[in-house]
């Protein structure tokens, strides 16, 4: 864990969230880096709604890989990334529109691959989770 990392610049204010998790209404409301584990909170939009009235699975999709993804990059060094290489959602009930709790672990960390579990929630009920597992890359310079 590495405090001059992109990921605690974010959060310290120095630096934007990326614009997608800006369209998501990301908020960071626990980190345990350590750990790595997070707590962020989401706003879901009219505009994230399906014909049903619903938000569509793909922006719980996103909230979730926005949701593990800063579980693993807050244990990283500055100079690393971590995209994700498979993600698998489970739908579990219908999310309205309004804030939404997302929760993320490092569930194992190796030097390169690391496996991620997260769950989202509305009004204290769990509306999707997931499992990930992302690579650990250094940047190049340019």
């Amino acid at each position: 864990m590495d405090k001059n990392s992109f990921f605690w610049k974010m959060v310290g204010g120095e630096l934007p969230p990326p614009p997608c998790a800006a369209t998501l209404g990301i908020g960071f409301i626990q980190i345990d880096g350590e750990r790595g584990i997070v707590e962020v909170s989401f706003e879901a939009k009219p505009e994230f709604l399906n014909p049903a009235g619903n938000v569509q699975g793909g922006f719980l999709a996103a909230m979730l890989d926005d949701t593990m993804g800063p579980a693993l990059t807050s244990t990283l060094d500055a100079g690393e990334f971590a995209p994700t290489l498979s993600l698998n959602v489970q739908f579990h009930r219908p999310a309205k529109v309004g804030p939404l709790k997302g929760v993320g672990r490092v569930m194992t960390r190796g030097r390169e691959i690391c496996h991620l579990s997260g769950e989202l929630s509305q009004n204290d009920r769990i509306v999707a989770t997931a499992t990930a597992t992302a690579i650990i890359r250094k940047m190049q310079e340019k």
